[in-house]
């Protein structure tokens, strides 16, 4: 096939262009910096500018979609325009094109109002209830994409839960660089059962849903490796892989969701743009469980994850054991820790 994979510069969206050209696809990437994908051509632009779009999707018998605006901070002006409306273009620039499969990356936290999740599926994506601007444009362009699935237009939604790896900025490097300072406390205490995917698996995952979209077609479906832990030993696992000592203290959850939600006003009110370092949705995704059934995920895309959790973090050793420097002593305070575990993520 030939593919177009929006967001390909990050971490999940470079490792989705790699796998694709392996595959033998003739791959070309969208996004506003090179991918560093060999194989792949790269288009420079934004999914808010019309013109581009249409360059890039032209040829295209499948778009993977995976560009988005994901952060605590901004407006929620923002975030629409790139999640909501960069969606709504590319699915416009797509169908005229004719495209014929398009799989949205979506994230678990579309259908999250804060309370725990155990065991569940991919619940109906819910934009009132989401708790950020982030995970509010996110449902609402799932929402928009899968209404937009026709037999001449196929389209999925895939929602990977807290992806990492070797090299991941967005969870790996700044729990390290927080574990470093010694500013990593554990919420309660760190019994909360979570789940992850490693970023393999997510990939994975993702290229198989485009080739399973007549199984998956106007579906949503949550993938992680099925393997829940509680979250103060997946972080003392990161810690350990990254060479630093684990979190030996706690903070009360109740009491960071409080001071979340005056972290968020604060930021609000004095227009800051840097990552806050505690927001109420992030307190709510470390001290509460949520970890889903991959059942259904797993028969419908013939599907299973080939790296386990504890060789994921064998592989994070052998990284940061070839790294001459861990991160941390460049790391700005306020920058948050965990910002893969508030998602979607991506």
């Amino acid at each position: 096939m030939r593919v177009l994979v929006t967001g390909a510069s990050g971490l999940l969206g470079s490792e989705v262009a790699r796998l694709l050209v392996c595959q033998g696809h003739a791959v070309s990437t969208f996004q506003r910096r090179p991918s560093g994908v060999d194989g792949a051509a790269d288009f420079s632009g934004s999914v808010t500018d019309d013109a581009v779009l249409r360059r890039a999707v032209e040829g295209a018998e499948g778009v993977i979609h995976l560009a988005a605006k994901v952060s605590f901070a901004g407006s929620a002006a923002e975030f629409h325009e790139v999640n909501v409306e960069g969606t709504r273009r590319l699915i416009h620039c797509a169908r005229a094109a004719g495209v014929r499969d398009m799989v949205f990356v979506s994230s678990p936290s579309v259908a999250n109002s804060g309370l725990a999740i155990a065991g569940l599926g991919a619940e109906p994506a819910d934009p009132q209830h989401a708790h950020s601007n982030y995970s509010r444009t996110k449902a609402q362009a799932e929402l928009l994409a899968l209404a937009a699935d026709a037999p001449e237009f196929r389209v999925a939604a895939v929602r990977p839960h807290i992806v990492w790896g070797p090299g991941d900025t967005q969870l790996v490097e700044r729990v390290l660089a927080r574990a470093r300072r010694g500013r990593l406390p554990l919420l309660d205490t760190g019994a909360a059962l979570i789940d992850t995917t490693y970023v393999d698996n997510a990939a994975s995952a993702i290229v198989a849903s485009l080739h399973r979209m007549e199984h998956v077609r106007g579906k949503a479906l949550v993938v992680s490796n099925g393997e829940p832990r509680p979250i103060g030993e997946l972080l003392a696992g990161i810690c350990d892989a990254g060479g630093v000592r684990a979190p030996s203290w706690a903070v009360p959850g109740g009491l960071a969701r409080t001071a979340g939600s005056v972290v968020e006003k604060l930021w609000t009110w004095t227009g800051r743009t840097e990552e806050p370092p505690m927001t109420r949705f992030l307190a709510e995704q470390l001290s509460t469980a949520h970890w889903f059934d991959q059942r259904e995920t797993r028969k419908l895309l013939n599907w299973t994850p080939a790296v386990s959790l504890d060789a994921g973090l064998a592989r994070l050793a052998e990284h940061y054991g070839s790294t001459s420097a861990l991160p941390g002593d460049e790391t700005p305070g306020w920058e948050k820790p965990y910002s893969m575990l508030a998602q979607k993520r991506k």
